[in-house]
């Protein structure tokens, strides 16, 4: 088959035999893509460190007769070098490269979710003050995107306002009256931090947005439970992520 040309966001990338690795990549228009570059790891590789995570990268490859695709040619459009030099820029950034993965199909276009992993990039690639945030904030629009926001200002059942419950099964806050099992206590202050996180633009999420440590530590975990609920499946990064937040 014919080559084809992509641009991208590398995700991750694993080792493949004695000198190769896998690359995934999510671009713009193939969706999520698994590619094969070879030879990679020699240190005479055309590719250098063209396919690194967090690379904004111009790609050439070739459709695989099986699940991979082989990268042929790989340019740099941006490096994102800040976030790999930084432990809280690149936990944040780890979040998001994981996040995406979750939720992308291979080979299924999806150009609003690039254009937010691009969006968060850009973010972190400005230092701000609490990454953590710009990571929590992140992953907010990645689940509304995804069809699964958080209630956040009303019980998700009945619309009450005033929920004083949360359940990542039943969609987030819910007032007593609708509250089922598994449901905990959550205060007005840390449903207000989490809308506050999911309405901000990314590029302001980590310097105008403050909360004291106390409810920092509870919106994340209730963040953090309800997106690997609706994930099905557990984040490697969330830990680091928690370590280096405020």
């Amino acid at each position: 088959m014919p080559p084809y040309k992509e641009q991208g966001v590398v995700l991750r990338s694993i080792k493949l035999g004695e000198a190769d690795k896998i690359v995934t990549v999510m671009t713009q228009g193939s969706g999520k893509v698994r590619a094969v570059a070879k030879g990679i790891r020699k240190t005479t590789s055309r590719f250098g460190a063209r396919l690194e995570p967090f690379t904004h990268v111009s790609l050439m490859l070739y459709r695989g007769r099986g699940q991979l695709d082989t990268i042929t040619q790989a340019e740099i459009i941006t490096p994102h070098s800040a976030i790999s030099e930084d432990l809280a820029l690149f936990a944040a950034g780890e979040t998001m490269l994981e996040a995406v993965d979750k939720v992308a199909e291979e080979h299924e276009k999806n150009v609003r979710l690039v254009l937010l992993l691009l969006g968060g990039m850009r973010a972190l690639e400005a230092k701000p003050r609490d990454p953590g945030a710009v990571a929590e904030s992140f992953m907010l629009k990645l689940l509304s995107l995804s069809g699964y926001h958080p209630s956040l200002t009303a019980c998700a059942v009945c619309g009450a306002k005033d929920p004083q419950l949360f359940s990542a099964a039943m969609g987030g806050a819910v007032c007593p009256s609708c509250a089922e099992g598994g449901v905990a206590h959550v205060s007005a202050g840390a449903l207000g931090y989490l809308q506050e996180l999911a309405v901000v633009d990314l590029n302001d999420a980590g310097d105008v947005i403050e909360a004291d440590q106390r409810i920092r530590k509870e919106s994340r975990g209730l963040l953090y439970g309800f997106a690997e609920y609706y994930l099905e499946r557990r984040m490697k990064s969330l830990p680091m992520l928690a370590r280096t937040a405020p």
